[in-house]
């Protein structure tokens, strides 16, 4: 991505589930459809004015013939995607609510003005009552 937000959801029979935000200089896709073929179970939505560059699948296969290093920049994606999960599956089982808006929020403090705080509640696997209180704590100093 060029330029923008993008939303990366889901929306389930009890609610809408906010997987990740993108800023600019990132891959989006739903990984697992994207690499095996499979439906995607995720959605895409930019939240902003966005700027893309797209490439089909056909055409990322070719890149291995014409790039004689991409298997080790592919290898270097893959990991940096496994660890980006491996980390927010970390802090959802090892920190508690106030600890993942923070933490977030020490990381990307200028999502919090360019995103729907409801979107960024999903992410943190909070409602938007929770993050609410949370972020109103913060502000008057009670934390």
């Amino acid at each position: 991505m060029r330029s923008g937000l993008l939303r990366i959801f889901s929306e389930t029979e009890k609610k809408e589930i906010t997987q990740w935000i993108s800023t600019p200089g990132y891959f989006v896709t739903d990984l697992s459809s994207f690499m095996t073929d499979i439906p995607a179970r995720w959605d895409i939505q930019a939240l902003t004015d966005t700027e893309l560059y797209t490439i089909h699948k056909a055409d990322y296969e070719k890149l291995q013939d014409k790039i004689p290093q991409w298997h080790i920049l592919e290898k270097n994606f893959i990991v940096h995607c496994f660890t980006t999960i491996e980390t927010r599956v970390y802090s959802h089982l090892s920190m508690n609510a106030e600890e993942r808006y923070l933490y977030f929020f020490n990381e990307n403090p200028q999502l919090f003005n360019q995103v729907p705080l409801q979107y960024i509640a999903s992410m943190l696997g909070m409602t938007s009552e929770t993050f609410s209180r949370i972020r109103n704590k913060i502000a008057t100093g009670n934390f």
